[in-house]
């Protein structure tokens, strides 16, 4: 059974209202190229992740309800189980297959609806603060549905939250960057060529590492990634994600 997209967000709306002022007051944030979101219609939004912030920060100030995917474990704990859904998140099962399907279609119906859609391409949070290679999720997404990618770029959660740390730490700077939109119609070829998925994807990548200054490494990111050898230098067309790769890291 497929899951269902979440509600237009009026608890993200409500929420909105009371966390972004009080995330003014306890950190130091700068908002550039929010110009490039479009103030109405479908988008996809793709921040680079090093924090648990990423998402809350994105939703806190982009300024119009945003669904964004998040794990499925998070649906398991009573504290979260009801609040993220509230709050627009899709639940993914990140061993990939029909699971991740379902995830792509529940997208599909957020962005059908003329709303944002928020996918992480890492796929889960960097843990040494570099930039991975990205899954091809958004990019298919875009592709059947016509949405603009919008690259995100976030520096500073890392340090306020980083990985395994329980509580933030306040008064530090925070900086969301907001590409410009990139068009996906000259890989609109009718069907989903899975060399434009890649191609596009790196596109992405590379303007995302425009926008954070981050060293980039051409590997998936996974819970170890710190041990595995930097390999940098130019983003460009690799090995392909198998028929199962969507949203799953």
């Amino acid at each position: 059974m497929g899951e269902k997209a979440p509600p237009g967000g009026r608890a993200q709306t409500r929420a909105r209202a009371v966390l972004r002022p009080l995330s003014l007051r306890l950190w130091r944030f700068t908002i550039e190229g929010l110009e490039n979101l479009p103030t109405e219609g479908p988008a996809i939004i793709c921040p680079n992740h090093v924090s648990f912030l990423d998402s809350a920060f994105t939703m806190i100030h982009v300024g119009r309800s945003i669904s964004f995917v998040g794990k499925a474990e998070y649906m398991d704990s009573w504290k979260t189980r009801r609040l993220f859904p509230m709050l627009g998140m899709i639940p993914i099962d990140r061993s990939g297959g029909s699971r991740s399907e379902s995830a792509l279609a529940a997208a599909e119906e957020v962005l059908a609806r003329g709303e944002l859609f928020g996918i992480f391409p890492e796929g889960t949070r960097s843990r040494d603060g570099m930039l991975y290679k990205g899954h091809t999720g958004a990019a298919r997404l875009a592709l059947r549905t016509g949405a603009p990618l919008i690259p995100v770029g976030i520096v500073g959660t890392r340090e306020i939250q980083p990985p395994d740390t329980l509580m933030p730490k306040l008064r530090r700077p925070v900086t969301l960057r907001f590409g410009a939109p990139i068009d996906t119609s000259r890989h609109a070829t009718g069907g989903i060529d899975r060399l434009a998925l890649r191609t596009l994807t790196d596109e992405l990548m590379f303007e995302i590492r425009e926008l954070t200054g981050q060293e980039y490494r051409n590997v998936y990111a996974t819970r170890r990634a710190e041990n595995l050898p930097t390999e940098t230098g130019a983003i460009a067309t690799g090995q392909m994600d198998g028929p199962q790769e969507l949203f799953a890291p």
